[in-house]
């Protein structure tokens, strides 16, 4: 079985000052959107699970708001 993504390539995390290995990985406007600073200029961007968690508690009401707008629960 081959690797897939960054992520399972061993990313470190893309946050500034961080140098966990990487979860997950998420555009990059989304992330600056919720505040997060993020080193890298590229297309995405690569969480640990802390700054996951993170993204996930900043950027809730925003992605409530966005389940709103297509009508799914």
């Amino acid at each position: 079985m081959r690797a897939m993504g960054v992520v399972a390539k061993g990313a470190k995390c893309g946050i500034d000052g961080c140098d966990e290995a990487g979860a997950r990985s998420l555009g990059t406007a989304r992330v600056e959107a919720a505040g997060l600073r993020v080193a890298t200029g590229g297309k995405k961007a690569v969480l640990c699970r802390a700054h996951y968690k993170e993204w996930k508690k900043e950027s809730k009401d925003d992605r409530d708001l966005e389940r709103a707008r297509y009508g799914r629960p």
